[in-house]
């Protein structure tokens, strides 16, 4: 068994007890383990997941899931969610037009293209199992990534929040109970690039550890600017601070404390005016000379987690996860600032606050041997914010708008899987969860005219509540270690909201129902050849209803739509994920997705029928990532390893009411070359090249309209050279 023994022995006190007490306290982690000796050296590595609560193989889990490791997460230069964009199928995720720091993220076509703080996202984020609330600076960097998994589909019956569309948990490193260590990462690059990670892990005694982190991130941006302000367009300048305590005051009891922050200094990225499709155009290099007073963003998210971890007995664990999060959002945008003149088309800025409480208390337990496995959760949730935005036009009036909100929710939620002696191998799941969420908002629009007394709106006050239960169903049959076949149902609900655009103060304060997600996935895991070949493949068809759809309700003016439950739609898909080790050092994989997204019927709000005007946004028919990686024997001068990745994705659409915007279809190399183990002294030392966009492809990742066709640019060719030590 290897160093990363998920057993929960009480008496086992070694470092694998350690790491294994950090990870069960997470809602959904994964990691591979190192391979045996023998033949398992020659076959995959297992990988142990979470996500329903307690430790298990994943191919032993009825999820649709994508999980990265630790090595991964190097080899493929992932350190925030942004960077996911190209690695996961079936995953999207894009820049706000006001802010390339708010991500907009969609799983098997279903997500938020909007940013307003009055709406719930369609895919939940988590970090070390605390809810993130706000999209606003995600792109932020964490300092000390472990491990990331994608959920995809409604995750309702085991999550402290629901969704219809994912679910995505960033995992951080515990520290280490009785082991000094040290860590420190270089790398510079083009453009500018310069990262430093520091990391200290401090033992006090046998049962206490305390970990400090540090990391800065610098990358200049490729387009210049050629006004007024900062020197460039896209700049990142970010910097992340962790301390985590971890303290193990008897055998069977663990707690983990973890504060963290982001500080993110980015520029704002430049916005490109680009033909239609299937028209292409070069990657800019510079912006007008007209842009004025061109200035930093400003983010800073910052959170605490508490963790406690209590193994009453072999049978049951009680779980508490504590979270509170703040989040200051400062940014500023320039649109097409000389497409008509020497004036923006529009200039943004938005000054957001938002703070987030959570409490999630879980029971995970067992009876009847291990014929009975279940999962009881209760969770609490609270957070308010208020959000100021300016919107200047080259001519007059200029809009400005004040909004607050104050949400509570309620959940209650179980799931028990029965796995009965008479029938092995099968397997039987039921899970229910039920929401309870509450939710106000005020708005209140100003004018301001060139000359003369600003305009302000009456102030729209929303104040709604809805309820909800969904319902999970499995049955599987694993007779082996080899294969898992399942049939599941499952329905994710997202919350109403209110909207800020709307047409009227009046249908701003009606605000608009909840959508729901009902999802009927049948799937195989399977591993060949003695664990050398690992396929596994899920297929899904989903039922879409009350659709939360924004439709145009003012012909005169683009800025004005209404949220209206209008739609529904129906999604199919099959996802293949398939890995491979044919010779020992070798490593291959393949993840595909295929999507048919449809809306079956959208009514707008004088009751005609316009589902032909609308299409899925962010939703490519067809999705590929595929991986080599070679470990060559071990040498005088170290270990060397290649690495290579490939990522393609098939035309999409990127407005829903305009086919003429959409994006072709392209793929992007990216590699690393890696020297570890280098017998240098003292400590493990580490010498990596590394590239992204290696054939310098000119791609968009997101088109849209301002006055004229617009988008975001996806970065040229980046490379660097890193240099690790560790001790």
């Amino acid at each position: 068994m290897s160093d990363w023994d998920i057993t929960r022995s009480r008496r086992l006190r070694n470092k694998a007890t350690v790491l294994a007490a950090a990870v069960t306290a997470l809602p959904a982690t994964a990691y591979a383990a190192t391979p045996g000796d023998g033949a398992q050296a020659e076959g995959l590595g297992e990988i142990i997941v979470t996500a329903q609560k307690r430790a298990e193989p994943l191919q032993k889990t009825p999820l649709s899931i994508s999980a990265m490791t630790a090595a991964d997460l190097v080899n493929k230069g992932i350190n925030d969610i942004t960077d996911l964009r190209s690695e996961v199928p079936s995953l999207q995720i894009t820049p706000h037009p006001n802010s390339a720091i708010t991500a907009r993220i969609f799983i098997r076509g279903v997500g938020n293209n909007d940013d307003q703080i009055t709406q719930d996202p369609s895919v939940a984020v988590y970090l070390d199992g605390v809810y993130v609330a706000r999209s606003q600076g995600l792109a932020g960097e964490v300092a000390d990534l472990e491990r990331i998994e994608v959920l995809r589909g409604p995750q309702g019956s085991l999550y402290g929040r629901n969704a219809t569309g994912g679910a995505i948990n960033f995992i951080t490193k515990a520290p280490e109970l009785g082991r000094l260590s040290v860590r420190q990462d270089l790398t510079v690059g083009n453009r500018g690039q310069f990262r430093a990670l520091s990391k200290v892990n401090i033992p006090i005694g046998d049962r206490l550890a305390i970990e400090l982190g540090y990391l800065r991130s610098e990358k200049d941006g490729f387009v210049r600017n050629q006004g007024t302000g900062v020197k460039r367009f896209g700049d990142e300048r970010r910097d992340a601070y962790r301390a985590a305590v971890h303290w193990q005051p008897v055998e069977n009891f663990d707690v983990r404390y973890t504060y963290d922050r982001s500080e993110v200094n980015d520029t704002p990225a430049y916005i490109a005016q680009v033909p239609l499709y299937p028209a292409t155009a070069s990657r800019p290099k510079g912006g007008s000379p007209f842009v004025q007073d061109l200035q930093r963003n400003d983010v800073v998210a910052q959170g605490h987690n508490l963790t406690l971890d209590w193994q009453v007995s072999d049978a049951l664990t009680i779980k508490s996860i504590t979270g509170f999060r703040r989040l200051a959002n400062t940014t500023h945008q320039d649109y097409l600032t000389g497409a008509f003149g020497p004036f923006p088309v529009v200039a943004t800025y938005f000054d957001s606050r938002q703070k987030q409480f959570s409490e999630e208390l879980q029971l995970i337990g067992k009876a009847f041997g291990d014929q009975v496995q279940y999962v009881l959760g209760a969770y609490y949730f609270d957070e308010s914010a208020k959000s100021y935005d300016i919107s200047a036009t080259a001519r007059p009036p200029r809009s400005d708008r004040y909004v607050t909100i104050d949400n509570t929710a309620y959940a209650l939620y179980g799931q028990l899987t029965y796995r009965p002696d008479f029938a092995e191998g099968l397997y039987l799941t039921g899970g229910v969860r039920w929401s309870h969420d509450k939710r106000k908002a005020t708005l209140q629009n100003i004018s301001i005219p060139a000359a003369g007394t600003p305009t302000v709106s009456a102030l729209g006050i929303g104040d709604r509540s809805y309820d909800n239960v969904s319902p999970e169903f499995v049955v599987g049959y694993s007779p082996n270690a080899d294969l898992n076949l399942y049939a599941k149902l499952s329905r994710g609900y997202k919350s109403g909201g209110f909207n800020v655009r709307a047409s009227s103060i009046a249908r701003f304060n009606a605000g608009f129902a909840p959508e729901t997600l009902t999802s009927y996935e049948i799937g195989a895991k399977t591993s060949w050849f003695g664990n050398r070949l690992r396929v596994n493949v899920a297929a899904f068809i989903a039922d879409y209803n009350d659709i939360q759809i924004n439709v145009r309700t003012d012909p005169t003016n683009i800025a004005v739509t209404d949220v209206l439950n209008a739609g529904k739609a129906r999604i199919k898909g099959v996802e293949l994920d398939v890995t491979a080790r044919p010779v020992a050092g070798l490593t291959l994989t393949a993840n595909y997705a295929y999507l048919h997204a449809r809306y079956k019927e959208i009514i707008d709000g004088t009751g005609t029928d316009i589902t032909d005007t609308f299409r899925f946004v962010q939703a490519p028919p067809h999705s590929l990532t595929a991986s080599a990686e070679y470990e060559f024997p071990e040498t005088p001068i170290g270990r060397l390893a290649i690495y290579a990745d490939y990522s393609y994705q098939s035309r999409k659409f990127t407005a829903a009411t305009d086919a003429h915007y959409k994006i072709g279809g392209y793929g992007l190399l990216n590699g690393r070359i890696t020297l570890s183990d280098i017998p240098l002294g003292f400590g493990n030392w580490q010498v990596a090249v590394s590239g992204k966009n290696l054939t310098n492809k000119t791609y968009l990742i997101d088109h849209f309209a301002v006055g004229v066709p617009a988008g975001f640019y996806g970065e040229p060719r980046t490379y660097g050279v890193t240099l690790s030590f560790k001790y």
